[in-house]
């Protein structure tokens, strides 16, 4: 008898070859992908060449943004962040991945972010001609006369906002001289988180969700991070989603993120009952409109519920975090705060004239203060995974073959040196040209094009235009009507020296990368202009 078939009839022996047999699989796996993988050459994190469990530990742990910055540190331009996938950072490669005619598609991390098979958005769609459709429809929804239409409904928000803040300080009161006049502190995140929810609830389903106003109506917000990073953590292994082993491995965010879907998919029923029989448009009046040229069939309910998921992240959490970091640094940097309340309060003579419009567009300070706060702390600060397509690309020089993952982090690129002298220093100054303090037209063109808070190319965010007008709006009616200052003593939102390494910066607003982002912070305290 033979060995082999001697041990074959050895129930013993099977259970002996079984581990055996498993270990040299995956020891195989672990050689072919160190020494013989088409990406066995480029540099990048020892586990990360061998599993894609490296950035879903990062993703868990919130500073995934922070880690692709260290890769790239490290190890320089172009880093193998997984077996199969490639970080760069480039503004080269931001275009040659995210452009018009790149030879990419939405990589399969997308199918973590779907409510069903059959709910995702056009913000999760992988298909290219399924998202252009959705895009379409959506793209009417956010374009400037759109936006203009519903400024009344958005403004009655900032009022409210701006209240908010103004509740608690000492109108007419005979300011000591230690406070000055200043209220109590305001913790701007949860202000922020509040305004932006609002706002796209009113335009999105035709009513607020009522957080600036009602405490009880806030519970939304943690359940909406949730969402958000529980996508993430599976999408950076996707049999987490495939096999929902997120319920056993980290259950308070898999349950939070299906109560938002309930809690979304009810907000989609209720105005989904409402129909077209509303008086006034808001965004599901176009979906609901919408027809396919080919078909003829309108959005499908599941498909509806997809879009009700993305609009209420992707048009408020991001927002939010752009604003409260915006405050952040504004209030941290005296100069540019005193730069911004001058150019505000001279361009308008009263707060009720400052409206979405050709002056509040010629705020160039402002528009700077925004676009550096989300240059150090962009609302989405990872890396947006395309997967190459057949044909392969070549990427900064490099040959791509197809099937490899790619992606410029933002964070990383809008820490890049190569674009941002003194890239962890707030300079507003380094959007406008200004040849006297050596800041020319080319060097702003070279910030710009490394630019990319809202992604790039025809997967773009479509709300980038509606983010503007709303933090513009915000921040100058803020500005015009109140002197702000940060706290006394307070430092929530800061780095600090008993934090790792790249959060140790009090100058920088630190976020924990969610997919989106979660914040705290800063406390702010305000007073009546004097």
């Amino acid at each position: 008898m033979s060995l082999a078939s001697s041990l074959s009839s050895s129930p013993l022996s099977l259970l002996v070859l079984l581990p055996v047999g498993l270990a040299a699989y995956v020891v195989g796996i672990i050689v072919y992908r160190l020494y013989l993988h088409p990406l066995a050459k480029y540099p990048g994190p020892f586990l990360a060449k061998i599993t894609d469990l490296h950035q879903t530990y990062h993703a868990l742990k919130g500073d995934r943004h922070l880690e692709f910055w260290r890769c790239h540190e490290r190890y320089g331009p172009v880093v193998r962040f997984g077996p199969n996938s490639l970080s760069f950072n480039s503004n080269t490669a931001l275009k040659e991945i995210y452009g018009f005619k790149s030879n990419v598609r939405k990589a399969d991390f997308y199918q973590a972010f779907w409510a069903s098979k059959d709910a995702f958005s056009t913000h999760s769609s992988i298909d290219k001609s399924v998202h252009a459709r959705k895009r379409r429809v959506l793209s009417q929804a956010f374009s400037d006369a759109a936006i203009k239409s519903m400024e009344n409904h958005i403004l009655a928000h900032v009022r409210q906002f701006c209240q908010n803040l103004g509740g608690l300080t000492t109108f007419g009161s005979v300011p000591n001289a230690e406070s000055k006049g200043y209220g109590e502190a305001v913790e701007i995140s949860d202000q922020a988180n509040y305004l932006t929810f609002d706002i796209m609830g009113d335009l999105c389903f035709g009513k607020a969700f009522g957080m600036l106003e009602r405490p009880d109506n806030r519970f939304a917000i943690d359940l909406i991070g949730n969402a958000a990073h529980r996508h993430l953590i599976c999408g950076t292994y996707l049999p987490i989603h495939e096999w929902h082993l997120d319920k056993f491995l980290f259950r308070k965010i898999a349950a939070g993120r299906a109560r938002y879907m309930q809690y979304s998919k009810g907000q989609a029923a209720e105005r989904m009952k409402m129909g077209l029989d509303v008086d006034r448009k808001d965004f599901f009046d176009y979906l609901l409109k919408a027809k396919d040229p080919e078909t003829g069939n309108g959005f499908t309910t599941p498909e509806l519920w997809g879009e009700s998921n993305l609009l209420i992240i992707a048009g408020s959490d991001t927002t939010s975090t752009a604003l409260a970091a915006t405050i952040f640094y504004l209030v941290h940097n005296s100069s540019a705060l005193r730069k911004a309340s001058e150019e505000v309060r001279a361009a308008f003579s009263s707060v009720e004239d400052i409206n979405i419009g050709p002056t509040l567009g010629s705020l160039q300070y402002i528009r700077a203060c925004i676009d550096e706060a989300m240059r150090l702390s962009p609302s989405v600060g990872g890396l947006l995974p395309r997967q190459v397509l057949p044909g392969g690309t070549e990427i900064d020089g490099h040959d791509i073959p197809e099937g490899t993952i790619v992606g410029v982090p933002h964070y990383s690129i809008q820490h890049n040196a190569l674009y941002y002298p003194e890239p962890f220093t707030f300079q507003p100054e380094r959007w406008i040209v200004n040849n006297e303090s050596g800041v020319t037209a080319e060097t702003v063109a070279v910030a710009q094009s490394a630019f990319c808070p809202f992604s790039i190319g025809p997967r773009g965010c479509i709300g980038k235009g509606m983010a503007y007008h709303e933090l513009t709006l915000t921040l100058a009616r803020v500005l015009f009507m109140y002197d702000m200052r940060l706290a006394p003593g307070s430092n929530l939102g800061e780095g600090r020296p008993d934090l790792e390494h790249e959060r140790r910066r009090v100058s920088g607003f630190q976020l924990k990368d969610t997919f989106t982002s979660m914040k705290s912070g800063p406390m702010v305290q305000f007073r009546p202009r004097q």
